[in-house]
């Protein structure tokens, strides 16, 4: 259900998290537990973003028209309000 103010598309986002923890049997008991979804959540998140700015997905070269490539993976940390979060990408 949306909060009051919450727009339609944070409160999709907010169900399918739910659902998803809940279709997967995922638990979170403690900030560690949640440390590790929002890690996991973050790379993907990550992954979208670079999918978006190269204009084409990992492995997909036949659709690659840019000079911009990935150059492999390396850990990132993030700052957030949860504390910091190394990430792989």
């Amino acid at each position: 259900m949306a909060r009051k103010n919450e727009s339609s598309q944070k409160a999709a986002m907010r169900e399918m998290m739910r659902g998803y923890l809940k279709d997967n049997d995922i638990r979170i008991k403690d900030g560690t537990d949640a440390n590790a979804v929002m890690r996991d959540m973050m790379s993907v998140l990550l992954e979208g973003v670079l999918d978006e700015e190269l204009s084409y997905s990992k492995y997909d070269y036949k659709n690659k028209d840019t000079d911009n490539s990935r150059n492999g993976h390396s850990t990132k940390t993030m700052h957030t309000s949860y504390g910091d979060m190394e990430s792989k990408r």
